[in-house]
């Protein structure tokens, strides 16, 4: 029976996956201490999720809630996705085989092949890896297990805002990258208009921004520094009509936005995160969303696979 993408099913997602992922922590920082003005800041860092980033949790979902035959699972992925199914397949005894782009990070690739999945290299981007991707799905009878248009995706990644929305109760507002979607529509999806959900996305790769201008899922350029995990060329269906239900707007930051808001989590409060991850800050630093006096804000920092980074030097 197909599952609809709501709080029901998302709350039903968080128990079944519960056992294989982590409850990660947030952290509420006084904005004044990275240079902004008096509102209260709270971040959720998913970057300390099993396999280093909130991907884990649609990855779980997919490989728990559908049949998984002998052949096992593929993904294509720019990186972190690709990471988390390698993640959990190999905790639960499944085969894997991991299609990812040339542009994705040495740190990403690393933690593919630690995993013990079949590791395949090729492409400019994720398109050539989804591509690559469902070739091997039909002609080995593989399930594909997709980055972010995929039901099970979306719920799983849904239960970080049902997670969120426990530890941090009275939230206004919520900052969340936009690659695919699958995490914002996860999260709209659970808050259904309760929470102002803002998309943030690079100016290099702006997928959600030109679905939004276009009316639906339209082929977007792909490229920037965060090219390895918010850089699809176009959003998902699925995840569409539920933004533009209830995601409020989308901001498209620099890729030296997303540098410097790297820089400033080191500096401030000693966050590692990969530039996507560090996108709803730069949204805040640099002045593209702007919050009212006294607004309680989330930011989700989504993922931490990186090569280790001498921020000061930069």
């Amino acid at each position: 029976m197909a599952r609809t993408i709501d709080r029901e099913n998302i709350t039903a997602t968080h128990w079944i996956i519960r056992p294989y992922v982590r409850v990660t922590p947030v952290l509420e920082v006084d904005a004044a201490d990275i240079g902004l003005s008096a509102f209260r800041l709270v971040l959720k860092l998913e970057q300390l999720q099993r396999s280093g980033s909130f991907k884990a949790r649609g990855a779980f979902a997919n490989l728990l809630m559908r049949t998984i035959p002998a052949a096992g699972v593929v993904a294509a992925s720019g990186g972190n996705h690709g990471v988390a199914v390698a993640y959990a397949a190999q905790r639960l005894g499944l085969r894997a085989r991991i299609f990812v782009p040339t542009v994705a990070s040495p740190a990403k690739i690393a933690r593919i092949r630690e995993s013990g999945a079949e590791l395949v290299i090729g492409g400019d981007g994720y398109t050539d890896a989804l591509a690559a991707s469902e070739a091997c799905m039909a002609q080995t009878g593989a399930v594909s297990v997709h980055a972010f248009d995929q039901v099970e995706t979306l719920l799983g990644q849904g239960t970080l805002a049902m997670e969120l929305a426990a530890q941090a109760p009275a939230l206004d507002t919520l900052l969340v990258p936009v690659g695919g979607g699958g995490l914002i529509g996860g999260i709209a999806a659970w808050h259904a208009g309760e929470t102002k959900i803002i998309g943030v996305e690079p100016e290099e790769a702006p997928t959600l921004t030109a679905a939004l201008r276009a009316g639906r899922p339209v082929d977007a350029k792909t490229g920037g520094i965060a090219a390895d995990s918010l850089a699809p060329r176009r959003v998902g269906e699925l995840m569409f009509p539920i933004a533009q239900a209830h995601v409020e707007r989308v901001v498209l930051v620099s890729d030296a936005a997303m540098r410097h808001a790297q820089d400033v989590l080191w500096a401030c409060v000693r966050i590692v995160a990969e530039p996507g991850a560090a996108a709803p800050l730069a949204a805040l630093l640099t002045g593209g969303y702007v919050p009212t006096l006294e607004e309680r804000v989330g930011v989700i920092i989504s993922g931490g696979n990186t090569t280790a980074v001498d921020f000061g030097a930069r």
